[in-house]
């Protein structure tokens, strides 16, 4: 599984928005036939129960919107955070059927001064 590091850094409890692109093995996009996304910290613990959350509806592309509890520091995180969603999916094409696409994304969550 390839990791991307995505450049724009989250904020605390605000909104951020991963847009995740599916392509087969010669890069060309996909409409996967299904799709979940878990989102975790940098030592694998779920953030927000967000562990195999289905994309809907499905197409080649689509953005994932975080934001809230999705988004708050966690206990040993004092001025940023990483994150990591990871995505699953399963596609169809003259490739075969039932074919696997896997991605992790990376980004930064800034941790704000003050927050309620």
């Amino acid at each position: 599984m390839a990791r991307v590091k995505l450049t724009a850094e989250a904020v605390e409890k605000s909104t951020y928005v991963v847009t995740l692109a599916f392509a087969n093995k010669a890069g060309v996009a996909v409409t996967p036939d299904s799709a979940t996304w878990t989102l975790t910290d940098g030592a694998g613990t779920v953030i927000n129960t967000r562990s195999g959350v289905a994309i809907t509806p499905l197409a080649a592309s689509v953005d994932v919107v975080l934001s809230g509890l999705d988004l708050a520091m966690q206990p040993l995180e004092t001025s940023y955070g990483y994150r990591l969603l990871t995505v699953q999916a399963v596609y169809s094409s003259t490739e075969g059927a039932s074919l696997p696409l896997r991605e992790e994304y990376q980004f930064m969550v800034r941790n704000l001064t003050v927050v309620v």
